[in-house]
């Protein structure tokens, strides 16, 4: 088995982020700062850690602080050599060129067709997803510990965590099937079991790699939960074609889609600062 390498990640990024409005009324919900970094990085980093070479964005309307995020920022560059400061902090943000690309999907019509609309980028090739709304701490990162995988087992890989049974009802969830570590074997996703229907408590959690041909599934794509494009519908397809394998992450994940979660995320990840964590420990103690 040839086992292609993996240079391409896709992130959707056009979603409007109306759940936390009115922060995200001007301002992308990706370029919401853990600390002092904002989502759409941390999930790059994540990105370039696993070997990527090429960021391809898909974008929407209103998403020009993203795109500048990762360009030159002459004025503040200039001034900051000026002034004698360190560039270290901005340092390696700036990508080669050729990387990013940016696509826009006109409509929000789910994850499936956002990961479509990269489809002329990608390629014949796999690529990786992911969606910096899931925050995800580890060392290495998630992505880099899935593509470590994948070049031992090939095919498709896809994010595993356990969650609660009750919560089966709000993600993807996995049919299992042999199990190898942290590697395990998908016989079926489903996306938003109804309650009590679920074969498992394992979703999954924002990070994927998978072939190529699940672009030529997203061609005729069929409106699945919600009335949307799913990604996990079209993946489904690819079970029993191609090896298809879920990874459970070593590390944290941390939802920054929900309020708490992004809440729960600044906290943890500026507890293990060395600059910060001893005064927030002190301070949340005197809370």
């Amino acid at each position: 088995m040839t086992i292609k390498p993996l240079r391409k990640a896709v992130f959707p990024v056009a979603g409007l982020g109306t759940r936390f409005l009115p922060a995200t009324k001007a301002m992308p919900k990706e370029m919401l700062t853990v600390v002092d970094k904002p989502l759409i990085q941390y999930a790059v980093e994540e990105a370039l850690e696993a070997g990527v070479e090429q960021i391809i964005f898909v974008t929407g309307r209103g998403k020009s602080a993203l795109e500048d995020h990762f360009d030159v920022s002459y004025e503040l560059e200039a001034t900051m050599r000026a002034r004698g400061k360190s560039m270290a902090l901005i340092d390696g943000i700036r990508q080669k060129p050729g990387s990013p690309v940016y696509i826009r999907q006109q409509e929000p019509l789910g994850l499936g067709h956002a990961v479509w609309c990269a489809r002329d980028i990608v390629g014949d090739e796999p690529f990786a997803v992911l969606l910096p709304d899931e925050l995800m701490v580890g060392k290495p990162g998630f992505l880099k510990q899935m593509a470590d995988a994948y070049y031992k087992v090939g095919g498709n890989l896809i994010g595993a965590l356990e969650v609660p049974k009750d919560q089966t009802d709000k993600y993807g969830i996995i049919t299992p099937g042999k199990v190898d570590g942290r590697l395990t074997e998908v016989l079926e996703v489903i996306e938003k079991p109804p309650l009590g229907t679920a074969k498992s408590n394992l979703m999954t959690p924002g990070r994927y790699i998978l072939q190529p041909e699940v672009m030529k599934i997203l061609d005729n794509p069929v409106r699945g939960a919600g009335g949307e494009i799913q990604l996990t519908d079209a993946m489904a397809q690819l079970i029993g074609k191609q090896p298809f394998h879920g990874f459970t992450f070593d590390g944290q994940r941390y939802d920054c889609g929900d309020k708490a979660g992004y809440i729960e995320a600044n906290i943890s990840v500026a507890l293990a600062r060395s600059d910060i964590g001893p005064h927030i420990r002190e301070f949340i103690k005197a809370l």
